[in-house]
């Protein structure tokens, strides 16, 4: 980059932090819950029926497929309701799964690595999927908190960058995108105008599939860090 960015928005999975282990840790909280509290329903949904369930319902109402809240949500109901037992339960299995979600394990560098950030430049978030950065404890470096759901739009779809430069005051290149997807992060980005930063912590080779090269490649937030302390 040739110069410093005015804000810098953040992915959050496996940007911030690792999220396949909180999911399955979430969804089995979720199956002992059901085990605990509806015993025959538990025994008739294995984990492969319920995100079987949650997939064909995103494609029977692709206007709502970006919003992860409410496929877990519903599709649970669905299942209960199918199975003969009160839809209710979608929404008390989806409080479990929501705990559990907000479990995450930081990557080692990221809360001094934002605190950095958040001392230099106007920060924000964006996941498609419904974790809070409040919630979570990190909020305060945030000065904008958006996902999916709240936007009606997941990404790569470029309102979604145009949305979160907007509520910084910004446009959008001015604003740096960061994260780990090649699709969502990088190339949903930088059709959308926004300078992109790849955060590669698994030393990958960038694919021509994914177009144009980020414009920052770095291993961590803190190589981040140092190179915008740098001068960009």
């Amino acid at each position: 980059m040739t110069s410093a960015p005015r804000a810098i928005c953040f992915d959050l999975d496996d940007t911030l932090w690792e999220v396949q282990p909180v999911l399955r840790r979430a969804e089995a909280r979720v199956q002992a819950f059901l085990a605990a509290e509806h015993p025959t329903l538990a025994s008739r949904l294995g984990a492969d029926e319920v995100y079987a369930a949650r997939q064909a319902l995103a494609a029977a109402v692709p206007e709502r497929a970006h919003d992860m809240t409410w496929l877990r949500t519903e599709a649970l109901r669905r299942l209960a309701a199918q199975h003969g037992h009160d839809p209710a339960i979608g929404e008390r299995a989806f409080e479990v799964f929501i705990a559990a979600r907000h479990e995450v394990e930081f990557y080692p560098e990221v809360i001094d690595a934002l605190a950095g950030l958040a001392g230099r430049f106007t920060l924000a978030t964006f996941s498609n999927g419904n974790a809070c950065v409040h919630r979570i404890g990190i909020g305060h470096h945030f000065a904008v908190t958006l996902n999916a759901e709240s936007v009606g739009r997941a990404k790569p779809h470029p309102e979604v960058y145009a949305t979160v430069a907007a509520a910084l005051g910004v446009r959008t290149d001015e604003m740096l995108h960061v994260g780990d997807h090649p699709e969502n992060d990088i190339r949903g980005a930088a059709a959308a105008g926004c300078r992109t930063a790849w955060v590669n912590r698994r030393g990958l080779s960038w694919s021509p599939q994914f177009g144009p090269p980020p414009d920052l490649q770095v291993s961590d937030l803190q190589g981040l860090l140092q190179h915008l302390r740098a001068g960009g």
